[in-house]
């Protein structure tokens, strides 16, 4: 079994599909189809359900994936050790990052990438908890992230940022021009909202569970320009970080504060960036959260 091996394996497993797989690891789909069919005869067992439409991971597969993450990262931080004690920073560096966070993160890997030319950056944004689970297992050397509340096991997190909660309605809406809205006030109301795996997600979720008041999500998105555009069109209204409030495409909207409660804290967002626990951040990790206090 070979690394090589394990890495078209991950890349097919993440992508759910041959060619994406191929295009991303830049081979040809017919050199990683038949790498991948000889791990599946060295393990004895098929890795992949394949049909015309998807490729969805075997039992077998999902065991392996687990254990490849952790091979290839332990790999990984093989090399970067070396490298480490020759004074050199190489390898590679997996960044995520929810879309909306205070953080400017394409200004940070722009200067990381300039000063460090022999490290590969990568990076994938997504919903905050999918994030964690890449930190956790591996995937990922750090994301920032919004979730509320303590790190799942197999992360830390540092706090950089925290914003308040807003209310995102049209100029029409009964409670537009509001000087502050309980959150109990909003129980019969249609709402716009991220799809659940996001950090502000989960504050709205929880607040509202809180709360003991229902509501009704409508419509559910995966980023905030179609959020605001759909709240622009009176198909709802959302609760939404700040910051979010604050984009160019949200001038012809409503924002009205959110009552912080006594537990303001717990209604807030928070902008963190998590890190695997137990060992430390690999070199090129530690580089880059070096720069968040420059």
């Amino acid at each position: 079994m070979e690394l090589r091996q394990l890495e078209y394996f991950v890349a097919v497993a993440e992508e759910r599909h041959f060619t994406r797989a191929a295009h991303r690891m830049m081979v040809s789909q017919s050199g990683l189809s038949a790498s991948v069919r000889a791990l599946e005869r060295e393990l004895g067992s098929p890795l992949f359900v394949r049909t015309t439409r998807s490729v969805e991971l075997t039992g077998a597969g999902r065991a392996l994936l687990v254990e490849a993450n952790r091979t290839l990262a332990g790999a990984r931080a093989a090399r970067e050790a070396v490298a480490e004690v020759q004074g050199l920073l190489r390898g590679s560096l997996a960044v995520g990052v929810e879309q909306c966070v205070t953080v400017d993160v394409g200004a940070l890997l722009a200067r990381f990438r300039a000063q460090h030319t022999n490290v590969e950056v990568r990076l994938r944004q997504a919903g905050s908890a999918l994030l964690m689970d890449d930190v956790v297992d591996g995937r990922l050397d750090m994301a920032f992230v919004t979730l509320p509340g303590p790190p799942p096991d197999g992360a830390c997190l540092v706090p950089l940022d925290s914003e308040p909660m807003v209310l995102l309605c049209g100029s029409g809406h009964r409670l537009a021009g509001s000087g502050q809205v309980k959150w109990e006030e909003l129980a019969d109301e249609t709402f716009v909202d991220f799809h659940p795996d996001w950090g502000a997600r989960r504050v709205t979720d929880r607040v509202f569970a809180a709360c003991d008041t229902p509501r009704r999500v409508a419509l559910e998105v995966y980023d905030v320009h179609t959020l605001i555009e759909l709240v622009g069109h009176g198909l709802g209204i959302a609760v939404v970080p700040r910051p979010v409030a604050r984009k160019e495409q949200a001038a012809g909207l409503c924002v009205v504060p959110m009552d912080p409660g006594a537990d303001e804290r717990q209604r807030r967002w928070e902008v963190s960036v998590a890190t695997p626990a137990g060992d430390r951040p690999s070199p090129a990790a530690r580089e880059l959260l070096s720069y968040l206090g420059r």
